[in-house]
């Protein structure tokens, strides 16, 4: 898959099947489209091509409001994008000056000028250009005009329940990690860079890495302790995940520490992306330190019940 930072250095193809949004979470109702946009593709010699903004819209538009957590940083997208097939992937930096783009010339200069669609396919309820103003209608009325032909995918129901990245966040919010993967079509993920914390983990038997994520916008589900599994460069282990400020400590910060399952290796200043199987309990603060330890060995034997069998 080919990304491009902008549409300036990208070439005009001949036959592109096109469609575009934000596509947080690449999620079940993602993949249907582009599981339509590879069929035409391929049905017709053309050529797969996904059109998403970055930064959202919304921490742009609205960068005061500090409550929109986002499930993908945009790398995390770009890899999701490439697992599904696309040959093109087009980064449109959203700036305020972009947001005023009406409808009507996003689709002739970017859609037909730059990228010269030939297929549109787009989401239930779709819209874009200035003020949110464009619509299938429109895109119906246009398309021939301008020589392109559109279709839309039909608002996509799992097991009767509308599918959404809102949806999915509230339900990493509430620590409803089954609901959130069935909505994904694959495990929630978040990666970060392994700190020094204080090795209260090592003085219980249970050495933990320190997670810090980069991104402020990047959603973390609530505080608890979960059954993961760690990617570390291309190997994979089994874990468990806890976030939350260790109220038995007394702790007042937000933490997320993570134990690698018979592991022993030196991580510091290393990547670890972490995927989210299941919720293994909420956070409790316990009477003292061994009342702890005892539940992390629960813990460890829950997470081991639930963890697929993996290879290192």
């Amino acid at each position: 898959m080919k990304i491009y930072h902008g549409i300036d250095d990208f070439a005009r193809l001949p036959n592109a099947v096109v469609t575009s949004g934000t596509f947080d979470g690449v999620h079940v109702g993602h993949t249907k489209i582009l599981s339509r946009l590879r069929e035409i593709a391929g049905k017709t010699g053309g050529e797969t091509v996904v059109i998403t903004f970055w930064p959202h819209p919304r921490l742009v538009l609205h960068p005061e409001d500090m409550s929109l957590k986002l499930l993908n940083t945009f790398e995390e997208k770009a890899e999701l994008l490439k697992a599904e097939g696309i040959n093109h992937l087009i980064r449109i930096p959203f700036t305020k000056e972009f947001s005023q783009l009406t409808s009507e010339e996003f689709i002739t200069e970017i859609l037909v000028k730059t990228i010269g669609t030939k297929k549109l396919v787009i989401g239930h309820d779709h819209h874009f250009g200035k003020n949110r103003e464009g619509s299938f209608d429109q895109l119906m009325v246009n398309g021939p005009k301008y020589g392109f032909e559109v279709e839309e995918i039909p608002r996509q129901d799992v097991d009767h329940v509308g599918v959404s990245s809102t949806k999915i966040r509230k339900a990493l919010e509430g620590g409803d990690i089954k609901t959130a993967t069935h909505f994904l079509g694959h495990n929630y993920s978040i990666t970060g860079r392994v700190i020094m914390g204080d090795k209260l983990g090592r003085l219980l038997g249970f050495p933990t890495a320190n997670i810090e994520i980069e991104t402020s916008y990047k959603l973390i589900p609530s505080d608890g302790i979960y059954a993961v599994m760690i990617g570390y460069g291309n190997r994979r282990f089994k874990g468990m995940l806890y976030i939350g400020n260790r109220p038995t400590v007394d702790g007042v910060k937000r933490n997320i520490e993570v134990n690698i399952f018979d592991f022993n290796e030196d991580v510091y200043g290393e990547s670890l992306t972490i995927y989210f199987h299941d919720l293994l309990r909420t956070d409790i603060k316990f009477n003292d330190l061994e009342e702890l330890k005892r539940q992390l060995y629960l813990d460890r034997k829950a997470a081991l019940e639930i963890l697929p069998r993996v290879n290192h």
